[in-house]
């Protein structure tokens, strides 16, 4: 099972901005209740994408300074990077299909 990386200030730069390939990275809080609902969906993302792309989470209480970094003024936030740009944001709750189609497209 591929486990989704827990992204922090410590390995943003190496695990995100140096990636060439797609990036999903979940801006969440563990307060945030559509966060939770969303927390398994992200997981099956990363075992199913694991191939193609890096999966991640990153909780803006933990790291408040990449969250304000990137304008994430309401969580959950999800951001696809494709070389270390930011190519899609979504925010709110969105259903499974909507990040798999940007993962798919971003590949």
């Amino acid at each position: 099972m591929t486990k989704t990386l827990t992204i922090t200030n410590e390995n943003f730069n190496n695990e995100i901005l140096a990636n060439e390939g797609p990036v999903l990275l979940d801006f969440s809080a563990e307060w945030c209740g559509p966060c939770q609902v969303l927390s398994p969906i992200i997981d099956e993302l990363a075992e199913e994408n694991a191939q193609i792309a890096i999966v991640g989470k990153l909780n803006i209480d933990t790291d408040p300074a990449l969250a304000a970094a990137y304008g994430v003024q309401s969580v959950p936030t999800v951001l696809l990077f494709r070389s270390g740009e930011v190519i899609q944001r979504f925010v709110g709750l969105q259903p499974k299909r909507v990040f798999q189609a940007a993962i798919l497209s971003a590949a």
